[in-house]
């Protein structure tokens, strides 16, 4: 990898969508020298933005036209839906059975809610816009899941680093977590109560272990992974981190109620 030249300024644009704030963050330099400029950014969150706009109209349950809402309410069935939706749903079966169940796509009512996989599949997709593009260093937030490629500083082996918040007090920061650069963790995904309440399903193995945890953190090579194992741990407890941590290569952290914690031997906090 060659040597990096150049100053660069990280730089950054948000919009929100899916209920959430999303943010992409380039390094920006002098445009002279092929560095990307403020235009640049302008449009490659544009281009972002779109694809997350696109996907909400399809999966949210919070807008009655939506496709979502029209299997929710009865008028559309799952054979009949668009293929987006199909192949969603075909791709969140499958982890509901690589998870043994910690992960589904129902709600405890029935109904089909695949929003814990879709913003995962939204920031994978925008991940595959922005390289199309010829972008090779950005870092894209939703919510505090995070995507990252190449490095905050161009040419470098530098990683981005990530924060993971304290779920007693979101204005403290636990630990960081390095991704991208040389690192074989590109993503890391968080899932929990502490910001949303409790809006997570939890299986019988979450709810009889003590309470089970109320904030997991997953770093992941792939955003997917990271955001679907983040849900699954906070649902199935301590038995579905350890079938995590035996069968993917990745990064735990996991906070109970009482602020005592389980992580893996790559993610133990500082």
């Amino acid at each position: 990898m060659p040597a990096a030249t150049g100053t660069f300024v990280l730089k950054a644009r948000t919009f929100e969508c899916m209920g959430t704030v999303i943010g992409l963050t380039l390094p920006m330099g002098s445009p002279a020298e092929g560095q990307p400029g403020p235009d640049e950014l302008v449009a490659a969150t544009a281009v972002v933005e779109r694809l997350f706009q696109d996907l909400d109209e399809i999966f949210s349950l919070y807008r009655p036209d939506s496709e979502a809402s029209r299997l929710a309410r009865g008028e559309l069935k799952l054979p009949h839906a668009s293929a987006p939706m199909r192949e969603a749903y075909a791709e969140a079966h499958e982890w509901r059975l690589r998870t043994e169940g910690a992960f589904t796509p129902e709600r405890p009512d029935g109904v089909l809610d695949l929003s814990g996989i879709i913003k995962g599949h939204a920031i994978r997709e925008a991940g595959t816009s922005l390289l199309a593009l010829g972008r090779r260093d950005w870092c894209l937030n939703a919510g505090g899941d995070v995507l990252v490629s190449g490095s905050p500083r161009p040419g470098s082996t530098e990683p981005w680093t990530a924060g993971v918040v304290d779920p007693a007090d979101r204005r403290t920061l636990i630990t960081g977590y390095a991704l991208g650069g040389n690192g074989r963790h590109n993503a890391i995904a968080t899932s929990g109560s502490a910001e949303r309440g409790e809006h997570i399903w939890r299986a019988g193995n979450g709810a009889q272990d003590g309470g089970g945890f109320v904030q997991v953190t997953v770093a992941a090579a792939d955003i997917v992974t990271a955001d679907v194992l983040a849900t699954a741990i906070v649902a199935g407890g301590a038995p579905m981190l350890n079938h995590a941590a035996d069968n993917w290569d990745v990064a735990v952290l996991a906070i109970r109620a009482d602020g005592s914690m389980l992580a893996t031997p790559a993610f133990q906090p500082a």
